[in-house]
């Protein structure tokens, strides 16, 4: 019989060489593994789908798409007609110079809420420092991803300060919301010029 600490002894050393032993063997399959998982990027393999979908085709072909060529892109597709359109904006989704414009023309006023999806901008109330008892609100609505002059539509909101301190609406010269949509086409049309620059 064989002593209690030798046997213990005996015991570690056993699990130690066959513990080593075995990460060895698993690091090797690791290695082989990995090595045979590599492939070139720009290689393409056909799919079951594309080999039993098309039987008389190419199986290296990309199946057809419902939505045409190139899918369906909830922000409205990335090719490199819609980039130039926009801008070259990802991840936007209306025209990009129309939406800086629109926030560089409005940059004198507090902001309420911008919305880069929806193409909404709101204004909170801005009082001019020479007329303090008037305030205007602006809503801007960018409506598409184009850059054109009917991409765009603004509408201001006037207010004036009573005798007793409250604020009532006011009518608004129908001349302001052009003038402030022609500022904002101009604007658009200079950051596409340096762009292109």
């Amino acid at each position: 019989m064989i002593p209690r600490p030798l046997r213990t002894r005996f015991l570690h050393t056993r699990f130690l060489r066959n513990g080593v032993r075995m990460l060895g063997i698993f690091g090797l399959m690791a290695a082989v593994l990995g090595a045979c998982a590599y492939a070139d990027p720009e290689t393409q393999y056909p799919s079951d789908y594309n080999r039993r979908a098309n039987p008389n085709r190419d199986p290296y072909s990309t199946p057809g798409s419902v939505f045409g060529p190139g899918g369906f892109d909830f922000l409205g597709g990335s090719s490199e007609e819609a980039n130039a359109a926009t801008g070259g904006a990802v991840g936007i989704g209306v025209n990009s110079f129309l939406w800086r414009a629109s926030l560089d023309t409005l940059s004198f006023m507090p902001l309420a809420s911008a919305d880069p999806f929806g193409g909404v901008i709101i204004t909170d109330w801005y009082a001019p420092p020479e007329t303090q008892n008037e305030r205007f609100k602006v809503t801007v609505y960018i409506l598409g991803r184009d850059l054109r002059a009917d991409g765009i539509r603004a509408a201001v909101f006037r207010q004036v300060r009573t005798a007793d301190g409250t604020w009532v609406d006011a009518k608004v010269e129908p001349k302001t919301a052009t003038d402030l949509e022609d500022a904002i086409l101009t604007r658009a049309r200079q950051l596409r010029v340096a762009g292109l620059q």
